[in-house]
């Protein structure tokens, strides 16, 4: 089969909604691919089933909401480029581990195919529309009026008013809507069926961003409203109330399957074993309490000592169900007039502990913890307004990830999800990974000298937010590896033994982890476009002349991303007589000039004698070849009879 793609300038998120309704209905559209409402619910009619069409329902409107909708399902208008200098260093080379630089709707349509349903949980901190927070909404999209009516069916009135926020700096609470729908409804696609999303706010937003969540994820799939402590200080000098915390709204993409996680249990040095129960360890728990039971009887205690139940207290067991735990040993007597108390076995209760609706400051630590780690790891400096703390992340991650899943985090920021995931793994042996996508934002020196003359002047970079994201991964992964290395040390200090040998191994193996590929994104070149209502590759719409090998090479990534390909799988480089072809997960790559009938024939004895080498699609760059050539290609993989007997696609890409 032969066929020509205009995928460039039409990379979007895949509808797998729309997708169902064209297999099941398709009857439903028409020859333009428009689903035809009309004969839908006709259709529905027959079977006695009834689609409602009210236009009244409880819900979230705003100014923005069709346009928001329209930003979701627009095609990105970007390429993704790979940072070869740094991908390329010996450590980075098998990293699993992303780094984004660009805008984060751009960067979630590119991964929505690649990682369509393959995010465990995703984690976000986004702007919280404070007035003082930086947040402005202010896109670069180009609609006029008219555009924007025909686009989403809007009124002139309606269409000139959003366009107006859209280019006014705008932090209203439509803006900030309209911002976060199309980021939170791609992400929605990035996860698993058993995954979950986590989100920071504060109130300022909540009420809203609940109601938005609601309608992306399902209000059935609400978790919970989590409550982070962030500051443990009382502030005597404000206004109302002394602002101790941010909301956490968690989210699962379909409750039926989601299974929260156990935390570790931190007391479990208290368990011991005084008297060897072969039960194992246990804890003693007091065999009476405060709260009232209907059980009120004197014990017998071994010594003869006959003990009441004490003033104000109840005992936790009836008297039958005290007479059962002595016969099976579940008594510890104590000394003297002491109070038995109950053994718990650690065997006998889950292992590990339910998790709180209270992120406590105490337990996870809060914005001075934040600010102190990031500082430890900059030489004092700081960089980064009120950073999250690394237990905070520790503890979302272990709650919503096992040990070998991927970690999103689309508003990077400082890096904090990143180094949490690195340092996880470093102290339980997983091989969690990270995808981080942060903003080449500027820094503006007025509001932070300290982190543009660091960036500037340190680092040697272009003083953005991204330069202080990527600077945070790579010191923490030197910290944690300086930690690992302590441990092997010590370790290679002992006699040797299988054990030790496989402690050493294994984390010699946890610190390769601790490294990232770096990806950008780049504008698509300027009059890459497809005008003539039908493509003639023998017209001139693009002059190929301009592009480079490193734009070639962002046009490859981007096409291997859309075609389902991780940005970390590289691609194998394939010789066909001379011409390089770049391969992987059943697809061929034809990116250069100078492919010769010479190197046909190199790609069709490979076909048939390399069992490693089966492709199911070729895919051609049309610009770099003339039509005959294309044509010679298309005839012969369609009519040479391999002998793998495989049906092979030939598409011409633009």
């Amino acid at each position: 089969m032969s066929n020509e793609q205009k995928v460039t300038n039409d990379i979007k998120v895949p509808n797998k909604d729309l997708e169902i309704l064209k297999t099941h209905f398709s009857h439903c559209f028409d020859k333009d691919g428009k689903f035809d409402i009309v004969k839908f619910q006709s259709q529905l009619n027959t079977q006695n089933l009834e689609l409602t069409t009210e236009k009244e329902s409880y819900g979230l409107e705003w100014l923005g909401k069709s346009y928001a909708r329209l930003l979701a399902s627009d095609p990105a208008t970007t390429l993704l480029k790979a940072d070869e200098n740094h991908n390329s260093k010996p450590e980075n080379i098998n990293s699993e581990n992303l780094l984004i630089k660009g805008d984060n709707l751009e960067v979630l349509k590119h991964l929505a195919n690649a990682y369509y349903e393959k995010v465990k949980m995703i984690y976000i901190d986004p702007p919280y529309n404070t007035g003082n927070d930086g947040f402005v909404y202010n896109d670069d999209r180009k609609f006029t009026v008219r555009e924007l009516q025909n686009l989403i069916g809007i009124d002139e009135e309606k269409a000139n008013r959003i366009l107006d926020f859209t280019k006014s700096s705008s932090n209203s609470h439509s803006a900030w809507l309209t911002f976060m729908y199309p980021r939170l409804y791609i992400a929605k696609q990035l996860l698993k069926d058993d995954g979950v999303i986590f989100v920071s706010i504060d109130d300022n937003e909540v009420a809203q961003l609940r109601l938005l969540m609601d309608e992306v994820f399902g209000e059935e799939n609400f978790v919970v409203n989590a409550i982070w402590e962030k500051v443990k200080i009382r502030k005597n000098s404000a206004k109302e109330f002394s602002d101790s915390h941010d909301h956490i709204l968690i989210f699962c993409k379909n409750k039926s399957y989601w299974v929260r996680n156990l935390l570790p249990r931190k007391e479990i040095s208290n368990y011991k074993n005084p008297d060897n129960d072969e039960r194992g360890v246990w804890i003693p728990i007091p065999i009476h309490a405060n709260h009232k039971y209907d059980a009120n009887y004197k014990i017998t205690k071994p010594n003869g000592v006959v003990l009441e139940r004490p003033k104000n207290n109840y005992w936790r067991l009836s008297e039958e169900n005290f007479q059962k735990h002595v016969e099976e040993n579940r008594i510890w007597w104590g000394n003297d007039n002491s109070y038995p108390m109950i053994k718990r076995f650690l065997s006998e209760v889950q292992n590990g502990l339910v998790p709180k609706s209270i992120f406590y400051y105490d337990e996870v630590g809060g914005n001075p913890h934040g600010d102190s780690e990031l500082k430890k790891l900059f030489e004092g400096n700081k960089l980064f307004e009120n950073p999250k703390s690394v237990g905070l992340l520790k503890n979302i991650i272990t709650i919503g990830s096992s040990e070998t899943d991927i970690i999103l985090d689309f508003f990077a920021g400082s890096g904090t999800t990143g180094h949490a995931v690195m340092q996880l793994n470093a102290e339980d042996g997983g091989n969690r990974k990270f995808i981080l996508v942060q903003l080449p934002e500027p820094i503006d020196p007025k509001k932070n000298k300290v982190a543009y003359n660091f960036v500037k002047e340190e680092i040697k970079a272009e003083p953005t937010i991204f330069e202080i994201t990527k600077e945070r991964l790579l010191r923490a992964a030197k910290k944690i590896n300086a930690e690992l290395d302590e441990k092997i040390d010590k370790l290679k200090n002992e006699l040797p033994t299988d054990e030790t040998k496989a402690e050493i191994e294994k984390l010699e193996n946890l610190k390769t982890q601790n490294n990232f590929k770096v990806y950008e994104t780049a504008p698509i070149w300027e009059d890459y476009d497809f005008e003539a209502e039908e493509f003639d590759s023998s017209q001139t719409l693009f002059d190929t002349g301009k592009l480079l090998e490193d734009d070639i090479k962002a046009l490859l990534t981007t096409w291997k991303t859309y075609d389902g390909i991780a940005l970390t799988q590289d691609l194998e480089s394939v010789d066909l007589n001379g011409y390089t072809a770049y391969y992987g997960n059943g697809r061929l790559y034809l990116m250069h000039k100078g492919f010769t009938t010479e190197s046909l024939k190199a790609l069709l004895e490979k076909i048939d004698t390399d069992n490693h080498f089966e492709p199911k699609s070729i895919i051609a760059f049309g610009y770099h070849f003339e039509s005959a050539r294309l044509r010679e290609i298309s005839e012969n993989v369609k009519t040479y009879n391999n002998k793998k007997k495989s049906d092979i696609d030939f598409i011409t890409r633009y």
